[in-house]
């Protein structure tokens, strides 16, 4: 990484506004993101996917850019979403202001990463119980960076704060999905963003998230996203991510999945379109008798590059995970799928399962698949 991308970042996080809760968190990522730097080929986890060479691009970080009106967000909603609540990211922050939240409060509570981490027994949040969300926050949001510590997901860490917060109550069965639009409005130039989210399913809630991205004005971009799930006993988590972006847009994104009770995980990662694509998903199974299944596809042509990246890390014994990916490449576009299984030291009767299809139909596509198993029982 070179120096001015380095200076870039540390002036424009100089710059920012404290995120009360969040200021050790933040300046602990600041200086892995200095120390560490942006992967390059040499990163053995990075290995078939490129991202240092767009940061030697003039990327436009616009965080609170607000030139985007509502009308334009009505292009880009889901089926359904006249039932749904509908958060939006605008350039990488969470917009109450475009958002609609149709849950009741006792159903689903939605608020700024900001205002959750801050909030204390004495303000508006706070009685809302934002005393506790105050202290879940600091217990789990960034425990994805075990898993993936290089500096692009150390730089998201570091400016987290205008994401969104977002828990299910215990015991509500939530009928209505979430829809969460990430638009990157790149009239301005290359467009980089970095959403965050953090989600806390409580026990025995049931809850569906649906995520797409869009990039208005036609020009380039690129997002750098965490979205972190925690998932406690006797609930069920329907995850979907949705990408079909364009040609110009670039993403990396890190979905976490946390399974701290016996309960029900499914997600499925779609990839229809884009420059450069990267998705993380780990499933991390910390108590007996959790069940995961992991869907992905990716249908790519032209010069697309879609890099899918699993761990399913069983902490714990007796859980089952169940993984499917499958891809056609057509063109010149490229498809890796690299999946990690764990089988810590005490997880006796693991169950995980592990599959990767691939058809190239381009006489200049490639496919390159890295199943990986360690097990320490």
């Amino acid at each position: 990484m070179s120096n001015e991308t380095t200076t870039y970042f540390t002036e424009l996080y100089a710059g920012r506004k404290p995120v009360m809760g969040l200021s050790s968190f933040n300046e602990t990522a600041m200086s892995d993101f200095v120390r560490l730097g942006i992967p390059a080929v040499k990163h053995e986890e990075w290995k078939y996917t490129r991202v240092s060479s767009l940061f030697k691009r003039d990327l436009v970080f616009l965080p609170g850019h607000t030139e985007v009106v509502p009308r334009e967000i009505d292009s880009i909603r889901m089926p359904g979403h006249q039932e749904a609540t509908e958060l939006v990211f605008l350039n990488g922050v969470y917009s109450p202001s475009l958002s609609n939240i149709r849950h009741q409060a006792e159903e689903l509570v939605v608020l700024t990463l900001r205002d959750a981490a801050g909030s204390t027994a004495d303000d508006p949040v706070g009685r809302q119980g934002g005393g506790r969300f105050a202290e879940f926050i600091s217990k789990n949001i960034g425990h994805s960076g075990r898993y993936h510590p290089d500096g692009i997901h150390a730089l998201n860490a570091a400016f987290s704060g205008d994401g969104a917060f977002i828990v299910a109550k215990k015991g509500k069965i939530i009928h209505r999905p979430v829809y969460i639009y990430h638009v990157s409005d790149s009239r301005k130039g290359f467009l980089f963003s970095q959403p965050r989210a953090l989600v806390h399913v409580e026990a025995g809630a049931h809850l569906r998230i649906a995520e797409t991205y869009h990039t208005l004005g036609g020009g380039e971009s690129f997002s750098n996203e965490v979205f972190e799930i925690v998932a406690e006993r006797d609930s069920v988590v329907d995850y979907y991510k949705i990408q079909d972006e364009g040609a110009g847009a670039n993403h990396v994104g890190t979905t976490h999945i946390r399974q701290t009770g016996k309960c029900l995980t499914n997600a499925v990662t779609v990839t229809l379109s884009g420059a450069m694509v990267r998705n993380n998903l780990n499933m991390v199974m910390e108590a007996e008798h959790g069940e995961s299944h992991m869907h992905g596809l990716y249908l790519l042509d032209g010069n697309t590059h879609a890099d899918n990246h699993t761990i399913v890390d069983n902490v714990v014994p007796n859980c089952y995970s169940n993984e499917l990916y499958k891809g056609i490449m057509d063109g010149e576009s490229t498809g890796v799928f690299n999946g990690k299984i764990f089988v810590r030291k005490d997880a006796q009767k693991t169950n995980a399962y592990q599959s990767n299809k691939n058809v190239l139909i381009g006489e200049k596509a490639a496919a390159y698949t890295k199943p990986q198993l360690e097990i320490f029982a």
